[in-house]
């Protein structure tokens, strides 16, 4: 019995380093995107205004197909469903690079975000349900993962750009290296597989009540995610007259301190609860709102976006893992979820644009600051949701036990019973 314990321990650790190499693969396709959008601009002929419509529509696209996952994985089970999408994610890498016009970028964002959002939920289900087995927190560190492949991915496209590469050529190189890494990733996740008998989850249906709750908390953190990533440079250089280099610092800051965080932030959470350190966490980030408001120095005004990326960054991966716990349809949640998260970095850097247009960037911190302490106040939806006990006798071996099979139904964590993907 110890050894098939200590055997079963051992495939978890390994589905754990599978799944983060697979959010790292996931997050170096963005990466590799976004540092190259000017290029991609230049060769499609579209103006300013036209681009911002077309990076409108990856949102789209991942709004609408991410609710396909769960019955893609019901029907062919959790690993081959995430080695299939994927393989899309990173093979439609390719795809803007090689739009002649207006039309064809937006049809190509369409589908890049299509492929980004199912495997995202496959991949995020997948991390839900290695935490219940593992029976400790793990979404922060993937998400942490998720962001040094993006860094890794900007990284590359930056030395990309610099020597004046052909998107078209250094995104196909990408999509072929990511892609072999993704497919041999792949293999080390979770292999579960849902019994015949099993319905399969619709296709389309609107996201549960407990995503819209959990997912409200997600908003928040994205919300001000969202803002302070695309704004904090020109808040830095309009409202406090810094340098160009040292609003550009700002927003590296920001991105480094909530890669970091969410690195570290699964020790806080198993010490803490998800409850209290997302409270913590939402009180900090207000405090970093105040402080870019009242900010009388770029100095204070970049520490106080550094601790708005420290305050928001478990908010996502915390988000998911509730999702996931949430109900009996976890694929479906997390879907719910991440469609919410979208919409909100979808409309956050419009929305202060706008805000800004009407009043100033201060203000528009204002409702930042606002969302933030929203974190501190409804932070106690993620107790809803908890992990299986720790006495639970959870299945280790990375198939999905039968309805009904004896010392297996009462103890599965609630992802497994419900024959989804999570």
């Amino acid at each position: 019995m110890a050894g098939e314990t200590v055997f079963g321990t051992e495939r978890l650790r390994r589905a754990r380093f599978a799944v983060a190499a697979v959010f790292c693969v996931h997050g170096a396709v963005t990466g590799s995107f976004a540092t190259r959008v000017p290029w991609i601009q230049d060769h499609a002929g579209v103006s300013a205004g036209q681009l911002g419509l077309a990076l409108a529509f990856p949102a789209i696209g991942a709004s609408l197909a991410m609710p396909l996952a769960g019955a893609i994985s019901h029907r062919f089970g959790a690993r081959t469903a995430l080695r299939g999408l994927l393989a899309l994610w990173t093979l439609s890498l390719t795809l803007p690079s090689l739009a002649p016009n207006i039309y064809g970028l937006c049809a190509a964002l369409f589908v890049y975000g299509a492929t980004a959002g199912m495997s995202d939920v496959a991949m995020n289900a997948l991390g839900v349900e290695v935490e219940n087995r593992l029976r400790k927190s793990i979404m922060s560190s993937l998400h942490g993962m998720w962001s040094v492949g993006a860094l890794i991915g900007s990284a590359a496209g930056t030395v990309a750009a610099h020597l004046g590469a052909d998107a078209r050529l250094h995104h196909l190189t990408g999509a072929i290296v990511l892609t072999a890494l993704g497919l041999v990733c792949c293999q080390g996740v979770l292999d579960l597989q849902s019994s015949p008998d099993e319905e399969p989850p619709p296709r389309f249906s609107l996201p549960p009540k407990s995503a819209l709750i959990i997912g409200a908390i997600g908003f928040c953190g994205v919300f001000a995610e969202g803002a302070s990533l695309d704004w904090s440079a020109v808040y830095l250089r309009d409202e406090l007259g810094s340098s160009a280099g040292v609003a550009a610092a700002s927003t590296t800051a920001f991105a480094l301190t909530m890669a970091v965080a969410r690195l570290v932030g699964d020790r806080v959470v198993d010490r803490f609860g998800a409850v209290r350190t997302v409270r913590v966490g939402g009180a900090a980030a207000t405090a970093g709102g105040l402080l870019v408001v009242f900010a009388p120095h770029p100095a204070v005004a970049m520490a106080g976006f550094g601790l708005i990326g420290l305050g928001v960054a478990v908010v996502v991966p915390l988000a998911f893992a509730a999702a996931g716990r949430s109900g009996p349809n976890p694929s479906q949640a997390i879907a719910g979820v991440a469609t919410i998260t979208y919409t909100s970095g979808l409309i956050a850097p419009s929305a202060i644009g706008g805000i800004a247009d009407a009043t100033s960037l201060m203000v528009s911190f204002g409702l930042v600051t606002l969302l933030t302490f929203g974190l501190v106040v409804g932070a106690g939806v993620l107790r809803q949701a908890s992990r299986p006990a720790s006495g639970a006798d959870v299945p280790a071996d990375g198939v999905r036990a039968a309805a009904g099979a004896p010392g297996k139904e009462g103890g599965a964590s609630r992802a497994t019973r419900s024959g989804q993907v999570s």
